[in-house]
């Protein structure tokens, strides 16, 4: 009860911190939905009679505004520059504080993202099936805890490296090919497909998209539940090992 009142008000405080860099928020906001949108425009040339397409990568530009994360900012800087220092000497755990940025980002890229899910829908003509983006929604927030998982993951190698950016660019093109945003997943060659399945990076996009979109009627909430499972056992066992590392060499 205590963290969740400390992630509650860490998150209202991170929300109107954020509110005064809406131009920044913006930016973010195209650098989200540029990668859907060329796939959009990509995959409609090639199926253009394919109204599911149009209604997928709607989904996939949704999807990606609510998932995004950006802790390698967010949270690696803080060991660069020595301030997580101050963060491990508070009486809290010092991923309430991570958690509570990520979620306001998240709700102004969301916010500020709407128009965009907003006018691509009227300008393809799209209609969905409004049960189908609701049952897509227990798959959204395991997406959402997928991405953050595993950004985090990465970003907990600043502790032993300087090229945190170039590490977590490289687990983010991973989820762009595996993800479905490259490529829906069904139209991947069937090798690629099955290993595409099983991977995680597909319960980060393209599951939720296509429950949404409704070509898909439904998944497996195992297989994002097992994937939570092992990121956070590994991102513990990086947390503890980095911790000890900083401390170690006097931060």
């Amino acid at each position: 009860m205590r963290t969740a009142v400390l992630l509650g008000f860490r998150l209202r405080q991170e929300v109107l911190e954020w509110s005064g860099a809406w131009w920044f928020l913006l930016t973010l906001v195209v650098q989200a939905v540029v990668a859907p949108l060329i796939g959009l425009f990509v995959w409609s040339a090639v199926s253009p009679d394919d109204p599911a397409i149009g209604r997928y990568y709607t989904a996939v530009i949704l999807v990606t505004l609510m998932t995004e994360s950006f802790e390698q900012h967010t949270f690696s800087e803080r060991i660069y520059n020595g301030t997580l220092s101050h963060e491990l000497l508070r009486p809290q755990p010092v991923v309430v504080g991570v958690i509570g940025t990520n979620l306001a980002i998240r709700a102004w890229l969301t916010v500020l993202g709407a128009p965009i899910v907003l006018l691509t829908g009227i300008a393809l003509q799209i209609g969905f099936d409004w049960s189908a983006v609701l049952r897509s929604a227990p798959y959204l927030v395991l997406a959402a805890v997928l991405v953050f998982l595993w950004t985090f993951l990465l970003s907990l190698t600043a502790f032993w490296t300087d090229r945190v950016h170039a590490v977590v660019g490289f687990g983010s093109q991973l989820v762009f090919l595996f993800g479905g945003t490259a490529a829906p997943i069904a139209l991947l060659p069937d090798g690629l497909r099955r290993v595409a399945e099983v991977l995680p990076f597909y319960g980060m996009i393209g599951l939720p998209a296509e429950i949404a979109a409704g070509t898909r009627a439904g998944g497996s909430l195992v297989y994002q539940l097992a994937w939570v499972v092992l990121l956070v056992g590994v991102v513990a066992v990086l947390w503890r090992a980095g911790v000890r590392r900083y401390t170690a060499v006097g931060s």
